[in-house]
C-alpha cells in the first residue's frame, strides 16, 4: 500500500469537472492507498483573503469533500494549518531552495503576469510548501494536473537534494499518481475549454437549481444544424459531453436523434440538461448543508484528521532534524 498526499484549495468549490475527474478517483484511491487529503489554507494566504471568507471558505470546501464521500475513517483528512510541522519543514526546505529556480517556475511567471502589483514572497516560495506537503509524509504518490507537474518535479528536487546534502536517502521522490485510465473532462459552459471556477463557466456541486437553470440556459451554443449528420460545433458538443454523464442514455440519444435530423432545439436541450443535473447534484447539496450545519461533526473530524496526520509529520521532523544536525545535548 503506497502513501499518496492530495491538496485540496480552500478557494475552490467543487464543481462538475472536479467530481467526475478528481474526486470520483479519490474515492476509490482512499481504499487502496494510505492517503492523506489536506484543505491547503496556508496556500490561499497570497491572495490575502478576509478572516472570514477564510474560515467559511475551509468548512464549504470540507464539507463537500465528505459529502462526496471522502471517508475520514478511512483516509486522513486534515487543515493544513494544523499541522505546524509543515511549516518547519517548509523554513528547512527554503534553505537549500534557490531564487533562480523558483523564478522560472511557469505558474510564478504567470502571477507576475496577472498580478504584477501582488508578487511576495509566498507567491515566490509556493513550491516549496508544496513539497512540505507532501514529502512531510514521505509520499510515495501524488495525484496531480498539467498545471502542477512542474511543481511535482520540484518536489522530487527537493527531496533529492536534501538527501543528496546529507548523505541519506530519507525522502522517497514521490511520482504522479497514474489512476489508471483517462480522467473524464467535463467542458465548460462558455463554449471553451474545462469547466473552473475562475472561467467562470462552472456548475458548482451547491448551486440551487435555480441558480443550474439560469447557468444552463445561458450556455453558448450556434444557430443549429442546416444539414443532416452536420459536425458539431465546439460549444453543442460541450453541452452533450456533460449530458452523457448526467443524463439518461435514452435522453442523449434523443437530442443527438434530433440534431442528426436538424430538427433539435436548443432551448429544449438546456432545459432538459439543467433538469437532469439538478436531479444529479440534489442529493449532494442536501449533504452538503447538512454537514455545514453540523459544527460538532466538523470539529470532531478535523480534530482526528490533525492527530493522525501530526502523528506521521512530527516523526518526520524528529528525523530531519536528527540528519541535520539538531541534536539534544542530554
Amino acid at each position: 500500500m503506497e502513501t499518496v498526499v492530495s491538496g485540496i484549495r480552500s478557494t475552490g468549490n467543487l464543481h462538475l469537472g472536479n467530481y467526475f475527474g478528481a474526486v470520483q478517483n479519490f474515492l476509490k484511491m482512499q481504499h487502496e492507498n494510505h492517503c492523506f487529503f489536506f484543505i491547503a489554507d496556508y496556500h490561499s494566504l497570497t491572495t490575502h483573503p478576509k478572516p472570514d471568507d477564510l474560515h467559511s471558505n475551509i468548512r464549504q470546501v470540507l464539507a463537500e469533500y465528505l459529502a462526496c464521500g471522502i471517508d475520514p475513517e478511512v483516509a486522513t483528512v486534515f487543515i493544513q494549518s494544523d499541522v505546524p510541522e509543515v511549516t518547519e519543514l517548509y523554513l528547512l526546505l527554503n534553505m537549500n531552495a534557490y531564487v533562480g529556480e523558483l523564478e522560472r517556475t511557469a505558474s510564478f511567471k504567470e502571477k507576475i503576469r496577472k498580478q504584477p502589483d501582488n508578487i511576495n514572497a509566498g507567491l515566490l516560495t509556493y513550491p516549496v510548501l508544496m513539497a512540505a506537503d507532501i514529502i512531510i509524509h514521505r509520499a510515495n504518490k501524488v495525484p496531480v494536473g498539467k498545471d502542477q507537474e512542474q511543481h511535482l518535479e520540484m518536489t522530487r528536487r527537493f527531496a533529492r537534494r536534501f538527501n543528496t546534502m546529507y548523505g541519506v536517502n530519507y525522502f522517497p521522490e514521490p511520482d504522479a499518481y497514474n489512476f489508471g485510465r483517462q480522467l473524464v473532462k467535463i467542458p465548460g459552459l462558455d463554449g471553451t475549454g474545462k469547466m473552473g471556477k475562475s472561467e467562470g463557466n462552472g456548475i458548482f456541486l451547491a448551486d440551487t437549481p435555480e441558480a443550474i437553470r439560469k447557468k444552463v440556459m445561458r450556455a453558448v451554443t450556434d444557430t443549429g444544424p442546416t444539414e443532416p449528420k452536420q459536425k458539431m460545433s465546439e460549444p453543442v458538443k460541450n453541452l452533450f459531453t456533460i449530458m452523457d454523464v448526467v443524463s439518461d442514455h435514452s435522453t442523449v440519444k434523443h437530442f443527438k436523434e434530433q440534431y442528426a435530423d436538424c430538427s433539435i432545439r436548443y432551448g429544449d436541450l438546456k432545459k432538459q440538461l439543467a433538469e437532469d443535473i439538478i436531479r444529479f447534484t440534489t442529493p449532494i447539496r442536501e449533504r452538503i448543508n447538512e454537514i455545514v450545519a453540523d459544527r460538532k461533526y466538523l470539529a470532531g473530524v478535523v480534530a482526528k484528521g490533525a492527530e493522525k496526520a501530526r502523528a506521521s509529520a512530527s516523526q518526520t521532523i524528529r528525523d530531519v532534524r536528527e540528519i541535520i544536525g539538531y541534536r539534544p545535548f542530554a
